[in-house]
């Protein structure tokens, strides 16, 4: 199987770049369009609570499969292909949710919103091919930072449009910005002919989609169900033994969807179990800081924030991680991957420390959110770097494709642990009216900053490349820049 790199790719890089930035940031934005209506869901949708609960989950549970897959997709079809089929798949959801009255239907597209998350993964493995070495690292670093920036940035907006208009136009918004990502991407995105032989491991992904998906709604539901409810541990255990399963159909097969012979290697494996404690410390932030924003003045530390306030508090945040990537890339440059993720767990964990020091203001709040979310940026970037540095060519993007997924672990564990922690500690306000006491809150950021610190000492047991021969992805670049 040849693994020489592809011509120079035509077009301005530069534009590329922000297509993908672009896309990515629609993709991201779309996760937490129904947050602001979350609790007018069942009222809605004419259901129960719990039901409109999976309104949440399925594009969660969508997303993690997605972005393997497409990764896989990408690297036997040519990245371009998937990248607007993805976009395609974003406007055909994003329509059918803004169409839905009832139930069924809303799942059903947001289940392809989800599906749509893989446009960010093999975006930032097609930028190894399309942007000249002294562009790479900031535009993968730019990229990688959507998957935070485009929540961040969501929150407020979803909690506007929904204050000026009905919550279907969350969707026909969604539907527009899907549809001009297909466009740009069709025309500004060079078709690099970097498609590799090979054949989809169909009843690999369908394997893997069970796991995933029995794991994760474990997890997810634990705070709903209880930690002891048998459906938690049914689920999760299941997941587990499908998982292992799975593991072991793959390694037999010549042509796997995932290369876990690749992906056991220490440069890979400990980057991806970082990936996890940093995607954990992430997403921990995205789902105190508003609870805390938004709680009643009544109790003491609430702040009183409405939902659209709290979004506005945590937007700079999100801004943060795009203006990092610049950092994340001179870092990248002169220090290495490595100390570049160090250095950004340390100062997310450091911006959970600056939280639970400084939480009696909502400006305090900001300045913690904006320096966890500055490491945010600086270790997301830095993590697609080590996997492209350490992976053949041909399996860049479903290497990257299984790194994003491994941060979306991350955050349901963080979801899951911290809706734990605020429901386990709490005190009554009213007749019967209890929340989550300031100790919650605190012990969330303590939390918070293990899960960084923990990404920190994982990956500094990373091993540095021994031979001075350049990596895959770098030989590559060497290559299409010569030629």
């Amino acid at each position: 199987m040849s693994t020489t790199s592809p011509p120079p790719a035509p077009g301005n890089p530069r534009l590329a770049v922000a297509v993908l930035c672009f896309g990515g940031l629609t993709a991201a934005l779309t996760q937490t369009l129904v947050i602001p209506i979350q609790a007018e869901l069942p009222r809605l949708l004419g259901t129960s609570a719990a039901n409109a609960a999976w309104v949440v989950t399925v594009t969660l549970l969508a997303a993690a499969v997605s972005m393997p897959v497409a990764g896989r997709l990408a690297d036997l079809f040519g990245k371009q292909r998937v990248l607007v089929g993805t976009a395609s798949v974003l406007v055909v959801g994003s329509a059918v949710c803004a169409l839905s009255d009832t139930l069924v239907p809303l799942l059903v597209g947001r289940a392809l919103q989800g599906m749509a998350m893989g446009f960010i993964p093999v975006g930032i493995s097609l930028m190894r091919e399309i942007t000249p070495p002294r562009l790479t690292a900031t535009a993968v670093a730019a990229m990688s930072a959507t998957l935070g920036v485009g929540g961040a940035i969501g929150l407020p907006l979803s909690a506007w449009i929904v204050q000026a208009g009905s919550w279907h136009t969350l969707f026909w918004v969604a539907t527009g910005l899907a549809a001009v990502v297909v466009v740009l991407s069709w025309f500004a995105v060079p078709h690099v002919h970097d498609a590799q032989p090979g054949r989809l491991d169909v009843a690999g992904g369908v394997g893997l989609a069970i796991g995933l998906v029995s794991l994760l709604v474990g997890i997810s539901k634990a705070t709903t169900w209880g930690w002891g409810d048998a459906r938690t541990w049914s689920a999760i255990v299941v997941g587990v033994v499908v998982l292992l399963g799975w593991g072991a159909y793959e390694l037999r097969q010549a042509d796997p969807l995932v290369d876990l012979r690749t992906s056991a290697q220490a440069p890979v494996l400990l980057t991806n179990v970082a990936a996890i404690a940093i995607g954990f410390g992430m997403m921990a932030q995205a789902v105190v800081v508003p609870q805390l924003l938004e709680m009643p003045t009544a109790t003491g530390y609430g702040l009183g924030q409405t939902i659209l306030e709290a979004g506005l508090w945590m937007a700079p945040g999100g801004l943060m991680m795009m203006l990092f990537a610049p950092v994340s890339s001179r870092l990248i440059r002169t220090s290495g991957a490595k100390v570049t993720l160090m250095v950004g767990g340390t100062v997310l964990g450091a911006g959970y420390l600056v939280a639970f020091f400084l939480m009696d203001a909502p400006w305090q709040l900001l300045v913690a959110s904006c320096v966890a979310s500055a490491g945010v940026g600086i270790g997301y970037a830095a993590m697609p770097t080590l996997i492209l540095d350490a992976v053949p060519v041909r399996e860049a993007a479903s290497a990257v494709g299984l790194n994003a997924l491994m941060r979306s672990v991350g955050t349901t564990l963080a979801a899951a642990v911290m809706g734990t922690i605020l429901t386990g500690r709490t005190m009554p306000l009213g007749p019967g009216v209890e929340v989550p006491t300031l100790g919650a809150f605190q012990l969330c950021f303590v939390a918070g900053a293990l899960a960084a610190f923990a990404g920190v000492a994982i990956a500094a047991a990373i091993p540095r490349r021994s031979s001075p021969e350049p990596a895959p992805a770098t030989a590559q670049r060497e290559a299409r820049t010569a030629a």
